[in-house]
C-alpha cells in the first residue's frame, strides 16, 4: 500500500481526498498545454498570444491551489514553515485556512456550473464545444476536464475535516 504524508491524527479518507485533489486538476492542464502547443487536442488556427500565456498561467496557477490542499493534512498547514519570512514558525489560523479552502470550495463550484454552461452552449470563441471537431477530440476533453468537478467537493471536505481536527487539538509548535 502507498504511503501518504499527513499528520498523525488526520483521517485516513482526509489524507487520500487531499492527496486526490493535485490529480484531478492535472488533466485539464495536459489538455490546455497540448492545446497552447498544438497538440491536436482540439481545432485552432493561429491561437492569440494572449489566449496562449493565459492557458499556461491558468493551468499553472490551478495546480498551485491545488497542491495547497495537501496543507489541510500536513504540518504546514498549522505551523508555517520555518523559511518562510515574517511567518516562519507562527502558527495557522484554523479559521483563516477554513474559511480560505472553504471560499475556494464555493468559488470553483460556481465556475464549475458556468464553465459546463459555457462549454456545452459554445456561447465563447474559444469554448471546447466550438473548439473540437471529432468524437476523439470532444472524448479527450471529457474525460480531460470531468475529474475537475471533484475539486469543490473533495477540498470542502478535506477543510471540514482540518476544522473539526484543528478545534479538537491544540496547534503543534
Amino acid at each position: 500500500m502507498m504511503r501518504l504524508k499527513a499528520l498523525p491524527d488526520v483521517p485516513r479518507w482526509a489524507v487520500v481526498a487531499a492527496h486526490a485533489v493535485p490529480l484531478v486538476v492535472l488533466p485539464s492542464g495536459l489538455w490546455r498545454v497540448g492545446l497552447t502547443f498544438g497538440a491536436p487536442v482540439a481545432r485552432v488556427h493561429d491561437q492569440p498570444l494572449g489566449l496562449a500565456v493565459y492557458q499556461l498561467v491558468l493551468t499553472a496557477v490551478a495546480e498551485l491551489l491545488a497542491f495547497l490542499t495537501l496543507g489541510l493534512v500536513r504540518e504546514w498547514g498549522e505551523v508555517f514553515p520555518r523559511r518562510l519570512p515574517f511567518l516562519g514558525g507562527r502558527p495557522v489560523s484554523a479559521r483563516g485556512a477554513t474559511f480560505a479552502a472553504l471560499s475556494g470550495a464555493f468559488g470553483l463550484a460556481a465556475l464549475t456550473c458556468w464553465f459546463t454552461y459555457v462549454a456545452v452552449s459554445g456561447i465563447a470563441q474559444y469554448s471546447p464545444g466550438n473548439l473540437t471537431e471529432s468524437t476523439l477530440q470532444k472524448t479527450l476533453f471529457l474525460v480531460c476536464y470531468l475529474p475537475l468537478a471533484a475539486w469543490a467537493p473533495l477540498l470542502a471536505a478535506v477543510a471540514i475535516a482540518y476544522r473539526r481536527r484543528r478545534r479538537l487539538t491544540p496547534t503543534r509548535p
